[in-house]
């Protein structure tokens, strides 16, 4: 019979919000210690930390201080499963071309540290000038995994810096992009959509009457746009540049 991790994550939880046969780790006033609940498979030195002080990586994480790790978003997931949400939601707060800026909020489920549910939200960029050239073509994603990771360890009180959250766009940065986390994310092409019915625009079709539109009026220009025949026909940085204009 094989050994039960202490971080299985069963679907049961008892009258406390506490998932059944999981060992929490308490501080000395009694709340959940998260940090300590994130397994060390999830941490690994932060390179950048040392190569900027000239000192060479270590090979272990054994003897580091939480500001020389970075936390996996993996682990930031494990984390947030353990203690529970009700729900995540995803809001644009801006979306260029070169600029993508995304809100995150976090509903979490009751639990004895706090009798009623709790929400939290963060806030997180990605940029052509602090993402690798790959994960230029993923500004929103990368942008919501960003906030996802700040509202998980910022309400946990976990002060490791995420792996996704560090600048990329340096030679020599580990690159840990994750495309997705466990909820659906932004695409460039959902969030036009979005955008475009919060401005009246109901269908595609009325989106294609929009651009002829704006084509007349020099507004927006693109002899592509002739054969987009769906929001997910229309290049992501394309679409950015749409959100933009839509939101004048």
């Amino acid at each position: 019979m094989k050994e039960k991790n202490q971080f299985q994550v069963p679907q049961s939880r008892n009258p406390w919000g506490l998932i059944e046969g999981v060992d929490y780790i308490n501080n000395e006033d009694g709340s959940i210690n998260w940090r300590a609940m994130v397994k060390s498979e999830h941490l690994f030195p932060n390179r950048g930390w040392f190569e900027t002080r000239k000192q060479s990586v270590p090979n272990t994480i054994e003897g580091l201080g939480d500001h020389q790790l970075l936390i996996k978003l993996a682990g930031i997931k494990e984390v947030a499963k353990l203690r529970g949400y009700k729900s995540v939601k995803y809001d644009i707060i801006k979306c260029e071309a070169s600029y993508v800026a995304i809100k995150c909020g976090i509903t979490w489920i009751p639990n004895y540290e706090s009798e009623y549910e709790s929400y939290y939200e963060d806030v997180a960029n990605a940029t052509v000038n602090n993402t690798t050239d790959f994960a230029v073509k993923f500004l929103e994603t990368i942008a919501a995994n960003r906030a996802f990771i700040r509202a998980v360890r910022n309400f946990l009180n976990i002060h490791i810096v995420g792996s996704d959250e560090i600048d990329s766009s340096k030679k020599g940065t580990p690159v840990l992009f994750e495309e997705e986390t466990e909820t659906a994310l932004p695409s460039s092409q959902n969030m036009l959509e979005k955008t475009a019915k919060s401005s009246g625009i109901k269908t595609f079709g009325e989106f294609q009457d929009y651009l002829r539109t704006a084509w007349k009026s020099n507004l927006y220009r693109n002899e592509e746009a002739k054969v987009w025949t769906s929001y997910d026909d229309i290049p992501a940085k394309e679409a950015r540049i749409l959100i933009s204009i839509l939101k004048k």
